[in-house]
């Protein structure tokens, strides 16, 4: 099985701006339990014990993204035995997209990139991101890196679906993969079904894709019962073909332990579907050239 959503950090190695943020409490929830080294035996260590044997490192806001990547990419090597590549940042509206990706295509272990759009409404307002969807340059870079065999993780928030999948069309040939379920932070019935609605524009696009990832970021107390709704609404628009499977630790491990995530999730999936959401499609987009069993 793979993890494809997970992040490791070692705060001796890279600098983590928004980690280390002393009594700030985030979209996510308070950090305080997770600003402390996470290293790749300890994830490791959770993840084998379920039978999970590769994984896909997700950049996570490093002061320096070369830095985290490089440092990604060197635990990546001298971890043969667990299989993992990487999907790190680049700032694709910027003057430097080209070289920045240069410097990241030399990496082995870098197979996509991920530049988040949308976190929650909140924090969006004070970045600004949302407005990368209108973009020319934003756009450029998302043909550079459909260009160069790269997949882009897309990050948003419900809301900016629809807008989102009109740019999106524009390029067919760029694996697109979805994180958090598209983040549906509002979890009433009627922001679940807004949320269903949304997805529907980005679930239409057949170079799209789902990770079953961060649920507990916006419910704290979640449950398997209360999470249900989410994971068959995205397995009726996606298909098992189309989703996967992902820890988000250690930024989950704020609302579940490794253990519990996964068994949630999988006593819920059909017992059919489970060869996909936990191997096949993380391999095909983010393995091609990897043999894994």
């Amino acid at each position: 099985m793979i993890d494809a959503h997970h992040h490791l950090w070692d705060l001796n190695a890279v600098n983590y701006p928004w980690l280390m943020e002393k009594g700030k409490k985030r979209f996510f929830g308070d950090p305080t339990p997770i600003q402390r080294n996470y290293l790749i035996d300890e994830h490791r260590k959770l993840a084998a014990a379920l039978g999970f044997n590769g994984s896909v490192h997700i950049q996570v806001g490093a002061a320096d993204a070369l830095e985290e990547a490089k440092w990604i990419n060197k635990i990546a090597n001298e971890n043969l035995s667990w299989p993992m590549v990487q999907v790190a940042f680049c700032n694709l509206s910027g003057e430097q997209r080209e070289i920045q990706l240069d410097d990241l295509q030399k990496l082995s272990s870098v197979v996509g990139v991920r530049q988040i759009i949308g976190r929650s409404p909140e924090e969006d307002a004070n970045s600004k991101t949302n407005e990368l969807l209108t973009s020319g340059d934003f756009m450029a870079g998302l043909q550079s890196i459909s260009d160069r065999g790269l997949s882009f993780d897309l990050q948003i928030i419900p809301e900016l679906s629809e807008t989102c999948a009109a740019v999106l069309s524009q390029f067919p040939k760029l694996q697109v993969v979805l994180c958090h379920a598209g983040s549906p932070y509002n979890r009433t019935a009627e922001g679940l079904n807004s949320w269903a609605r949304d997805l529907n524009h980005l679930s239409k696009l057949p170079n799209v894709s789902c990770k079953l990832s961060g649920l507990g970021m916006f419910e704290h107390n979640w449950t398997q019962s209360s999470v249900t709704p989410i994971v068959t609404t995205v397995m009726n628009q996606f298909g098992p073909e189309r989703v996967m499977f992902g820890s988000n630790f250690p930024v989950d491990s704020l609302s579940s332990t490794f253990d519990e995530l996964f068994r949630r999730l999988d006593n819920i999936i059909d017992e059919k579907d489970s060869e996909d959401i936990f191997f096949q499609t993380a391999r095909r987009i983010y393995f091609p050239n990897f043999s894994m069993s």
